[in-house]
């Protein structure tokens, strides 16, 4: 097995939470999330580095990372005098559960091929598996 492929399952094996196995997210990201879930409205980055007790920037970096994964979504808010801010908040735990499951469901289809592709390349034209001095 190549290192990489090893290296990735050796990861895929470790992962010890939905949120990391699915989409690498970091421990911060899990208590933004969290934040953001129990917040009664939206909260701006700002609001959600004082909650989780984090620098602004670091906290930005926590929102981008589930911003990608689109566990949430950004509304910008206008100033009447002009100018805006943004806002987060959790999207749908359905929605959330409904993609993480299709990725699921992609993973398996594609360690199947790989799987068959394996079987396919060390089988001997008889129907039997090469041997090791082949």
């Amino acid at each position: 097995m190549p290192d990489s492929m090893s290296e990735q399952l050796r990861r895929d094996m470790e992962c010890e939470g939905l949120l990391e196995c699915f989409h690498g997210l970091k421990e911060l990201d899990k208590e933004c999330f969290q934040a953001l879930v129990d917040a009664d409205e939206p909260m701006t980055v700002d609001e959600l580095a004082d909650v989780v007790d984090r620098e602004r920037s670091t906290a930005y970096r926590s929102v981008q990372r589930l911003l990608q994964t689109g566990f949430i979504e950004k509304e910008q808010v206008n100033y009447e005098q002009g100018g805006y801010y943004h806002v987060y908040s959790p999207n749908d735990p359905a929605q959330i559960a409904d993609d993480m499951q299709r990725m699921l469901n992609d993973w398996y289809a594609k360690m199947g091929q790989l799987i068959q592709e394996f079987e396919t390349k060390y089988e001997q034209p008889d129907g039997t598996p090469q041997s090791a001095e082949s």
